[in-house]
């Protein structure tokens, strides 16, 4: 059994919304048990323990999922399921005729705000709290981070957004919309405020495993910069990470995707999901498992609901490079303890390939509970090779070719491929094959303008982003607009 991570906390202080009101009217705290909170520095563990949580929501209120949007919008998979119909509506924003008013949109643009809301609040209580000043100040940092990694999660897929930077008076719930160029610099200041309040990876203790890091907020700074075309800054970043000598690449690329392979040496932030909470799966809960595995596993004896199928177009990219039988399953493979891939084994669905990044063995289920919302596989969201593969492609476009040369050839070498020249065309081809159906590709071709050429429906000027949902137009009164094209 995976050890509990983000030790289970008070998290009945935080309030929650019906589907009756707009995300923004965040209903104050219960003054009673408010008024006997915030006071020591259990209290203060207790209210970044709930900010964390936000980072495991995936059905609360409805699908939230890095791979809806990072994978299945792109060429690197399709939405799989039982057919076009089992989930019709991401079905339409996989072909980019999503409608506005979809649940998809909703949750998405909900659970980052929530994540916004905890994290201010903790911002918000924790400085007035006496306790030890390393520990506070190291909270502050974690908070900071899980405020800027929602806000960049609303900016890449939503453009056009609420900067939230504190907890909102009820005068203040119908915020206006920030351009990307406002909220950006936002995002870097919280992020490098972040990198200036905490710990390195190996000075947290065990009992502090899956904490954000250093390395962690400079990496989701090097993204943010690269996001925006900044190279010069994300190289500056990327090195840091890179120069700190926290991270390894990992020798045995299978071994990543392991329940051994967690938080391992080339883990940079990664959210934690655990497979022993009973079922009882909801927003009050820091110690989750994940829907992802049983979601993207083979129907059939597989028990999954074969969603996220990897694509011809993403196989075919590999040729015979070794990492590809650890990122696809295909027909004659073993999966797992679960049995040989067959078609007929996944009653008889005709896909040819399934998600094995996602995959977990029957033997890693739940020991109690229901098994399918308790999977137990951590989600990578940023590894060590992401930030090489950064480095190199940052460092390209200032002119460090030498720079960009060894970075990516870094990767390349660890999987025992020969060397190649730091070009654009390579360094793109090493982040498909490298991070292949980890949440990366659409968000990649729309930062390097590749989308409209890649992706068949695809509109520039308009898809780059997503609708904002209809409905927070609605309760807005008119504050929000619509992105153009929708």
């Amino acid at each position: 059994m995976k050890q509990v991570k983000y030790i289970s906390a008070v998290l009945i202080l935080f309030s929650f919304l019906s589907c009756s009101k707009g995300f923004l009217e965040k209903e104050p705290l219960v003054g009673e048990v408010e008024e006997g909170f915030y006071k020591n520095e259990d209290d203060a563990i207790a209210a970044i323990n709930a900010a964390y949580a936000t980072l495991q929501f995936e059905l609360t209120p409805a699908g939230h999922f890095r791979w809806f949007w990072g994978d299945i919008m792109s060429d690197d998979s399709e939405k799989g399921g039982e057919g076009d119909n089992d989930q019709f509506t991401l079905k339409q924003l996989e072909d980019f005729e999503g409608p506005t008013n979809t649940e998809y949109l909703q949750a998405e643009w909900e659970a980052n705000y929530e994540g916004i809301y905890r994290a201010n609040k903790v911002l918000e209580k924790v400085p007035g709290i006496e306790m030890d000043e390393q520990l506070k100040n190291r909270i502050l940092g974690e908070a900071k981070f899980i405020r800027a990694w929602f806000h960049y999660n609303l900016v890449v897929i939503f453009g056009n957004v609420p900067l939230v930077d504190r907890v909102l008076a009820p005068s203040e719930y119908a915020t206006p919309q920030s351009s990307p160029a406002e909220l950006w610099p936002f995002i870097e200041k919280d992020l490098q405020d972040a990198i200036n309040a905490l710990p390195v990876k190996s000075a947290y203790s065990a009992s502090d495993l899956g904490r954000i890091t250093k390395g962690a907020a400079g990496a989701l700074l090097t993204k943010s910069y690269l996001y925006q075309k900044k190279y010069a800054e994300a190289k500056s970043a990327a090195e840091a990470i890179v120069n700190s000598g926290e991270y390894a690449l990992e020798s045995d690329y299978g071994y990543i995707f392991t329940e051994a392979g967690e938080n391992s040496s080339g883990s940079i932030f990664e959210i934690q999901y655990m497979n022993a909470s009973g079922g009882n799966w909801g927003r009050n809960n820091a110690n989750e498992g994940t829907f992802s595995n049983i979601f993207q596993r083979a129907r059939g004896q597989f028990e999954g609901f074969g969603f996220n199928i990897p694509t011809q177009d993403l196989v075919d990219e590999f040729g015979d490079d070794p990492r590809l039988p650890f990122t696809v399953f295909r027909e004659g493979d073993q999966m797992g303890d679960r049995g040989i891939f067959t078609k007929d084994a996944t009653g008889g669905f005709p896909h040819n390939y399934y998600n094995r990044k996602a995959f977990n063995n029957k033997s890693e289920e739940a020991p109690f509970g229901d098994a399918a919302p308790n999977g137990g596989m951590n989600d990578r969201v940023i590894r060590y090779a992401d930030v090489l593969l950064m480095l190199a492609e940052s460092a390209f476009h200032t002119g460090d070719l030498e720079t960009a040369k060894t970075a990516l050839n870094q990767v390349r070498s660890r999987v025992g491929l020969e060397e190649v020249e730091a070009t654009l065309e390579n360094i793109y081809h090493e982040r498909r094959v490298e991070l292949g159906m980890e949440g990366h590709r659409f968000h990649d071709l729309v930062r390097t303008d590749r989308a409209e050429a890649e992706l068949d429906g695809f509109v520039k000027g308009v898809h780059e982003i997503f609708p904002i949902p209809e409905f927070e137009i609605t309760k807005s009164n008119g504050v929000y607009s619509q992105n153009p094209g929708y």
